[in-house]
């Protein structure tokens, strides 16, 4: 098994990001000229999606919430500053993102990855049943143990290469979206996705097959 099979990529296709993209900067210009209201429809629609990235970085509920939270909240107070250079999306994630680094760097919080939230996102993948053959006591004890040497093998990565391989692997973005969230170039991203995944891949080996 190779390491994107520990993963859970949902992917979004590209016609289907553009009418979202297109529908979300008609509610944003709502917003800008006025309608403050319009901006609660923006909430509704990303506060869950949100609440994911956040949480696969801090693995705090309470933490997520009050991040998410203040996200939007300067979303909204930086609205105005929103031309769609970017898809709103993009633009939402990066202050999420940024929001929740900041406050990962201050505080020097550990973070987790977790198998069954990887599986909740994508019922389809049934990660947990190709990790292992065993059953019963066996195979909970074995997918303990993986988990333990996951969120092992994940604290070793730098921030960046821990934010990187979260986006790409768990919240399905794409290089292109990855490098604006993260303010860098394509380039930067592929070299550190490619790095998070061989140690990763080192630091699981026994259990990729």
């Amino acid at each position: 098994m190779n390491l994107s099979k520990v993963f859970a990529k949902t992917l979004v296709t590209s016609p289907e990001r553009q009418q979202e993209a297109d529908a979300d900067l008609a509610i944003v210009k709502r917003v800008q000229a006025g309608d403050v209201a319009a901006f609660d429809q923006l909430i509704r629609k990303y506060r869950e999606r949100l609440f994911g990235v956040v949480y696969n970085l801090t693995s705090n509920r309470e933490d997520s919430a009050d991040l998410v939270q203040d996200s939007f909240i300067k979303g909204f107070q930086a609205i105005n500053r929103f031309h769609g250079q970017s898809t709103f999306f993009t633009w939402l994630y990066r202050i999420a993102v940024n929001t929740t680094l900041s406050h990962l760097r201050k505080n020097k919080l550990r973070t987790f990855f977790s198998l069954e939230k990887i599986q909740e996102e994508d019922p389809s993948a049934k990660i947990l049943g190709e990790l292992t053959d065993k059953s019963g006591a066996d195979r909970d004890a074995y997918l303990r143990e993986l988990q333990e040497k996951l969120n092992e093998a994940m604290q070793k990565l730098s921030i960046k290469h821990r934010t990187v391989i979260t986006l790409f692997e768990i919240d399905g973005l794409s290089h292109a979206e990855i490098a604006e969230v993260m303010e860098c170039s394509e380039g930067t991203v592929r070299s550190r996705l490619h790095y998070a995944k061989q140690f990763l891949q080192g630091e699981l080996s026994k259990y990729l097959r």
